[in-house]
């Protein structure tokens, strides 16, 4: 059911590094996108693909992790992503993307769900050193990275409390805990 599938997709940031996708693995997901609705059908998205080690490697110093977790820099060796999506809008195409990326995003992460695997939607991009580390051509605007890989983490939704606070935060035992507003406030009429 998709409510399981929704409640599983959790934005991972730790993962088993040495547990190995496969590229047709990664294509499956971003097939999954080809059905997905778009503004005027345009299809503006492209993709890189990335399951190599030192390729992974280049665009792991181009992202910043967990803005709520100021003293995390991210994943340390051992526990980063085992591949990446890059989500890319092809200007020659549309000069805006709307909400596009947003609904593939969203599809790869539910995909790689099923799969069994976990992922995040990377917004903190150095996106100028990223195209230029990659050699990705100036028409194809980098909106998003999706890290993929194997959760090594636990992820909880909590109620979000009295105060109002959001921030995501990690216990002693590391589970990364996620505050969510509740229906009644997110439903205005």
């Amino acid at each position: 059911m998709i409510a399981d599938l929704v409640g599983k997709n959790r934005s991972c940031r730790r993962f088993y590094q040495d547990f190995s996708i496969e590229r047709q693995t990664l294509k499956e997901l971003v097939d999954l996108t080809r059905h997905c609705a778009s503004a005027a059908n345009l299809q503006p998205l492209k993709y890189i693909l990335s399951c190599d080690p030192d390729k992974n490697a280049l665009i792991f110093k181009h992202l910043a992790w967990a803005g709520y977790l100021k003293d995390w820099p991210g994943p340390s060796e051992g526990e980063r992503p085992s591949a990446y999506i890059i989500v890319l809008g092809d200007t020659t195409i549309s000069k805006s993307f709307g909400c596009d990326h947003g609904i593939a995003s969203q599809t790869i992460l539910l995909g790689a769900t099923e799969k069994g695997l976990g992922g995040c939607m990377v917004g903190a991009v150095k996106r100028k050193e990223l195209r230029d580390a990659l050699a990705i051509p100036g028409h194809l605007e980098i909106l998003l990275v999706l890290a993929i890989g194997k959760p090594k983490e636990k992820v909880v939704i909590d109620t979000v409390g009295p105060d109002g606070d959001i921030k995501y935060w990690r216990d002693g035992k590391d589970v990364h805990h996620v505050p969510k507003r509740s229906i009644d406030e997110i439903i205005v009429a």
